[in-house]
């Protein structure tokens, strides 16, 4: 993949998100081919998030239009350095999620990413590591176990992109205590409480922690 680089654009929000404020940040792009340490052990499909990256990124992105059907849903959070502290600007976080059937539906026009469905999306983090996300909840998958839930693959500068804990909800009934023992808290807990808003979106919160728990991740 080549390098990208990044100009200075304005990109609109969402009806019914006019108040938030996007935040451009350059970008620089590079697959874990262009990196010497390799971490976080084996990361199936996470070379997808590559897969018609935008050239621009910014710390907020829309994933679901206002025609989706679903839960409105708002994710916001800090990205934190292996300190849990400080925080890291410049980090790209990719996100993907099913739709309100609880599948992977790729759009008509889509051609890349087509395994992770239309409902995916990028940050990268401002200065102060903070992002947000504007999409909808998912939904479980039909028949199965395994509770709803948001993939999140991470890439920062120097190192390959790795997989963190999904984003997972409370309130789901299928999130038993059982399925939250299981959790490996990779970047921090992916449990996450959402309430609704003055508007009627859901909100919450994931923080991301870089290197917790990630295997081989440098010290």
């Amino acid at each position: 993949m080549n390098v990208l680089s990044a100009c200075i654009v304005v990109l609109p929000l969402l009806a019914g998100c006019q108040g938030a404020k996007q935040q451009e940040v350059p970008v620089l792009q590079s697959p874990s081919t262009f990196t010497n340490q390799i971490v976080g052990g084996r990361c199936d499909g996470c070379e997808i998030m590559f897969e018609g990256m935008p050239e621009q990124l910014f710390s907020t992105d829309t994933i679901a239009e206002m025609n989706e059907p679903g839960v409105r849903l708002e994710v916001k959070g800090t990205v934190y350095k292996r300190d849990g502290k400080t925080p890291a600007e410049g980090v790209i976080v990719y996100f993907y999620h099913t739709d309100v059937t609880g599948r992977y539906t790729a759009s008509k026009e889509q051609t890349v990413g087509r395994q992770n469905g239309h409902l995916r999306g990028w940050i990268k983090t401002n200065g102060n590591g903070e992002y947000r996300i504007y999409t909808i909840k998912p939904a479980p998958y039909p028949g199965a176990t395994a509770p709803a839930h948001i993939h999140c693959f991470v890439k920062e500068p120097q190192l390959n992109e790795y997989y963190v804990d999904e984003i997972e909800f409370f309130d789901d009934p299928l999130l038993t205590d059982a399925i939250k023992s299981q959790r490996e808290k990779r970047g921090g807990s992916g449990l996450v409480v959402a309430a609704k808003d003055k508007n009627g979106w859901l909100t919450c919160k994931r923080d991301i922690i870089l290197g917790m728990n990630i295997p081989g991740y440098p010290e």
